[in-house]
């Protein structure tokens, strides 16, 4: 969440930015949470004489006569309740406040686009050429069912819509971009992590992603326990709490993990293949450093180039967009996604985002480090980005790298992860 005073000091650009979100009922919260801080400013000075008054008591007792003491202490039974009372105030307050304040969206950074939607996102840059087929590619999903890769009909009966099984060398595939991945990011200095997939609503609050992602998320009602749907969530969360020495930082972390989201709201869209699935794998890489705003851009691009690099590896071609307001979510500043060449698609499609938060979800996470310049504690700057999201990524990978006869060649970077073959799959008739 934001820091209480820079609200307080800045309605107008944190109601702006929610604005710029195209979140106009966040910006009421700004409005609301300084009505509740106001309330409470005003009445702390009250409970703070009245506390002291308390702790005051029993030396005023010492003074008293008996026939004094009696009526004082009728009073002091009476102060006593008011005080309870306004304790309960206080705290009620308190919650109020911190649930306004949960509420209001991060304030986009000035180089976030304006734009309503995914549409108007601003491309950067352009890396590959578009492959120009000398015969009529398959789509993923017509390939892999030809090949015996994929099976979604086997799928859908036992796990309904939007499942899939990776079948063989799809198998094998899948995994090998995956493990390629954090073998990239562990030679790039990052320490691997195998985090829990089920994590408490602490956790999901924490990231961001509650309130307001609910609806996507698989809860686990008898436990109170949510499915994660990025590990950038247990990951982030893991030094939630603590105070780290700035010596520690940064950390830089990678991590493969199942993932689950409901895709509520997508009824229709992308139901055939592998783009939109309610359960996939991603290798994803987090960051946790001091607070510091050029450092934070300086590993966002750096995170961006390590996923650039992945699929630059891969042969892929693709571009890096600026993501817009409307399509930036609750907590990041500035978010950056990459988007694949997708033959099936006739266009480039999502396959990696990377954002910068600065200490928005540091706060929520009460995620600290102590300065080594006088001992300040302050709270830490977070970023993540996605190294590799699969079944997703194998869309372009089959798509692009398909040769004529319906096998897939593979790029040199793969071959190693798949016994040193040049290609897979069967000629098809």
């Amino acid at each position: 969440m934001l820091d209480l005073k820079f609200v307080r000091e800045n309605p107008d650009a944190v109601r702006a930015g929610a604005v710029k979100k195209r979140l106009p009922d966040r910006a009421a919260a700004v409005d609301k949470a300084l009505q509740i801080d106001a309330e409470l400013r005003a009445m702390l000075p009250k409970l703070d004489a009245m506390r002291s008054e308390q702790k005051n008591a029993g030396k005023e007792m010492g003074r008293l006569s008996p026939e004094q003491r009696e009526a004082f202490l009728g009073k002091q039974k009476e102060r006593k309740v008011e005080l309870q009372g306004l304790e309960e105030k206080e705290k009620q307050l308190r919650a109020d406040l911190d649930a306004q304040l949960s509420l209001i969206p991060n304030v986009p950074d000035a180089d976030v686009p304006e734009g309503k939607d995914d549409t108007q996102n601003v491309e950067v840059r352009r890396w590959g050429v578009v492959r120009d087929f000398d015969f009529v590619p398959r789509a993923h999903y017509d390939l892999g069912e030809a090949q015996g890769w994929l099976d979604f009909t086997r799928a859908a009966a036992m796990a309904g819509s939007r499942n899939y099984v990776l079948i063989g060398d799809l198998a094998l595939l899948h995994d090998a971009v995956l493990r390629y991945a954090v073998d990239l990011l562990v030679a790039r200095g990052f320490t691997p992590i195998d985090p829990p997939l089920l994590v408490r609503d602490a956790a999901m609050y924490g990231t961001g992603f509650f309130p307001g992602g609910e609806e996507q998320t698989y809860r686990c009602e008898k436990d109170g326990l949510n499915l994660i749907g990025t590990s950038e969530v247990p990951v982030t969360s893991l030094h939630g709490g603590e105070m780290l020495a700035e010596g520690q930082l940064p950390k830089k972390y990678v991590a493969r993990s199942a993932c689950f989201r409901r895709e509520a709201g997508t009824y229709g869209k992308d139901t055939r293949g592998l783009y939109r699935v309610h359960q996939f794998q991603k290798v994803e890489q987090v960051i946790v450093d001091i607070a510091d705003k050029a450092r934070s851009i300086e590993h966002h691009h750096a995170i961006v180039a390590n996923a650039e690099h992945l699929l630059q590896a891969f042969e892929l071609p693709y571009r890096v967009v600026a993501v817009c307001g409307g399509d930036l979510g609750v907590p990041q500043a500035m978010k950056y996604d990459i988007e694949t060449w997708m033959p099936s698609r006739g266009n480039y499609g999502e396959t990696h985002s990377a954002s910068r938060f600065y200490d928005y979800q540091a706060r929520r996470l009460d995620l600290r480090y102590r300065q080594q310049d006088g001992g300040k504690a302050t709270y830490c700057h977070t970023l993540n980005n996605t190294v590799a999201a699969s079944p997703r990524i194998l869309i372009p990978l089959l798509e692009n790298h398909q040769q004529r006869d319906g096998t897939v060649r593979l790029p040199p970077a793969l071959r190693p992860y798949l016994g040193g073959r040049e290609t897979i799959g069967r000629p098809l008739g």
